[in-house]
């Protein structure tokens, strides 16, 4: 079982130093949203059902610290809500046993409808940050970030509309069901791990107010190594994301 009070320790202890050492440092506090555009890698050996999405829209805030150390570096830990997930429209593959529950397994039937993974993750990363400061006044600033992240999943629903036949071929032209509705909106979060890891990092392009913080403009991304389903016959996918934020951090020190 794992010790969870030594890590509850261990964090603290890891916290305390990082704010040990702020004390003599620049310190930021800030907020952060925009707009997540993820998508579902499949994973290798994955089957027809792990392929052919397509990337959906969501959310994406946050907040974080930004501790720099000198002039050009900082670490940046961040806690964020991240939309994950991504789409398929047109024909997919879909497991035979769901239709008959003596098909063998890792047979296929296809069926011409909509579906969007909707998955949503409470990401913590921690980034190493690299700046530049630029601009007559040296007010601008462009950085660049990368770090690793632990995912864990908050919610998780795969929406289904429409209405199609069933085949038996990717091509529609061997139909085995009749044309039967595909409007669903099913809870998955029990078929998904709990937790993920990964890296995320991006570019900035920040403008300082007044000594007192700064606003920025971010653009990056994240990519999930771990397959997300419990089960083979749900697919092998990994989760990923491109990001476009906006934000305002102040200074709370110095």
């Amino acid at each position: 079982m794992c010790n969870f009070r030594a890590i509850g320790l261990a964090v603290g202890f890891v916290a305390a130093s990082l704010m040990g050492s702020a004390q003599q440092n620049k310190l930021y506090f800030g907020v952060q949203g925009g707009l997540s555009i993820p998508n579902l890698e499949a994973g290798s050996g994955a089957s027809p059902i792990s392929k052919g999405y397509s990337s959906r829209l969501g959310p994406d805030v946050g907040v974080f610290a930004d501790i720099h150390f000198s002039p050009l570096f900082s670490l940046q830990p961040q806690v964020e809500y991240s939309s994950q997930g991504g789409k398929k429209n047109g024909v997919q593959a879909i497991s035979a046993s769901e239709f008959n529950p003596q098909a063998p397994p890792n047979t296929y039937v296809y069926a011409n409808y909509k579906s969007e993974a909707k998955l949503n993750y409470l990401q913590i990363p921690v980034l190493a940050k690299f700046g530049w400061d630029f601009g007559q006044k040296k007010n601008w600033r462009f950085a660049v970030d990368a770090g690793p992240y632990l995912g864990f999943l908050v919610s998780a629903k795969n929406v289904t509309s429409g209405s199609s036949p069933v085949y038996a071929d990717p091509q529609e032209t061997q139909q085995i069901a009749p044309t039967q509705s595909f409007d669903a909106n099913e809870d998955i979060k029990d078929q998904l791990h709990k937790a993920n890891v990964g890296i995320e990092g991006g570019v900035s392009l920040m403008l300082d107010i007044r000594r007192q913080g700064y606003v920025f403009l971010h653009a990056g991304g994240n990519y999930g190594f771990l397959n997300i389903q419990k089960y083979e016959q749900d697919g092998k996918n990994h989760t990923g994301a491109a990001t476009l934020l906006v934000g305002y951090a102040i200074r709370l020190n110095g």
